[in-house]
């Protein structure tokens, strides 16, 4: 009876701390339909991690102003509001509208199509991650500002890793993919841990990003052609005519 008595109990102690983890983890992440559940999500502060169901349409930018990762788990948030005074629907007209705006603070995001805008993205004073497939295509004014508003002290940062992947098939001289403000006299763009300094008025085209990326990963590409050939291939190649040449008379 006492060895069943204790049982019973040490169920009932696993039950009471297994309960808190469990919901724990169940607020740390949140799954959104539409623009006001992912809304509600961004003011919650339990929820880290927040997850497109499906595609959504906002008719506002969208704004992050805390440490947290959006996970578009491959859907598309797209801005269907208007733009300037006159609320014109056509976004190459200027209205200061970004379908997501990270402002001073951190944030991963991963997977996603941020579209309809002005801008896809606005990283502003802040540091945002990317992870697997960012889409910026078809905004009005190009893809993602690196900047700082009113108010903003800190260098905004745009991390890429090997695994992450910038689409923009509306690119053009005009709707750069990456661009720095010109009130903004320094932004960061690391790729693979390595950081480059980008000035203010600077734009990236998608290939230029990729330039970069392969310089990382072949640093001396632009020579090694020439450095291999000078320095290894016409050594040996010397070294072997002569050793012939000595086989020969002797």
């Amino acid at each position: 009876m006492f060895k069943k008595f204790n049982i019973f109990i040490g169920i009932i102690l696993l039950a009471i701390f297994l309960t808190p983890t469990t919901l724990v983890n169940a607020a740390s992440s949140s799954s959104v339909h539409n623009e006001a559940e992912l809304k509600q999500a961004l003011t919650n502060e339990s929820i880290s991690n927040i997850v497109l169901a499906n595609d959504i349409e906002t008719t506002e930018k969208i704004n992050i102003l805390r440490p947290v990762t959006i996970d578009g788990a491959n859907h598309t948030i797209k801005y269907i509001g208007t733009f300037g005074k006159d609320n014109s629907k056509d976004n190459t007209i200027w209205g200061g509208i970004y379908v997501l705006q990270v402002y001073k603070t951190n944030a991963t995001i991963k997977n996603i199509k941020l579209t309809g805008g002005n801008a896809g993205l606005l990283i502003n004073g802040s540091t945002v991650k990317f992870e697997g497939t960012i889409d910026v295509s078809s905004n009005g004014f190009g893809g993602i500002e690196l900047g700082k508003g009113n108010n903003v002290t800190t260098t905004p940062s745009l991390i890429l890793d090997g695994n992450s992947k910038i689409i923009n098939t509306t690119e053009s001289a005009s709707r750069p993919t990456i661009w720095v403000p010109k009130d903004t006299s320094l932004a960061i763009l690391e790729i693979n841990g390595v950081r480059f300094n980008l000035d203010a008025n600077e734009e990236l085209t998608i290939d230029l990003i990729n330039e970069l990326a392969n310089t990382i990963e072949n640093p001396n590409t632009s020579d090694s052609l020439m450095g291999y050939l000078f320095f290894i291939v016409l050594p040996l190649s010397l070294v072997y005519f002569i050793t012939k040449k000595i086989k020969l008379y002797s």
